[in-house]
């Protein structure tokens, strides 16, 4: 089963711990928003996937099944 990292953009502070503790996974664009770079998440990096969304102060990371219900989409 493909796993997904989305980012709710309104959450999303930009703080930077994500792209900070997975760069293979997670960029970000010239305003310091994060930019998902793997996707999906390769079988090997979901545990780096599950770390970012559990650091992320503002909840504003998912692991999903689908990008359909992605709050960014």
């Amino acid at each position: 089963m493909d796993r997904y990292l989305t980012v709710d953009r309104g959450a999303c502070a930009g703080h930077g711990l994500c792209y900070g503790a997975a760069p293979e996974i997670v960029d970000c664009d010239d305003q310091g928003d994060p930019i998902i770079l793997a996707e999906p998440v390769p079988a090997a990096m979901l545990g780096q996937a599950e770390h970012v969304v559990d650091i992320c102060p503002e909840r504003a990371l998912a692991l999903q099944e689908s990008l359909q219900a992605s709050p960014s989409a």
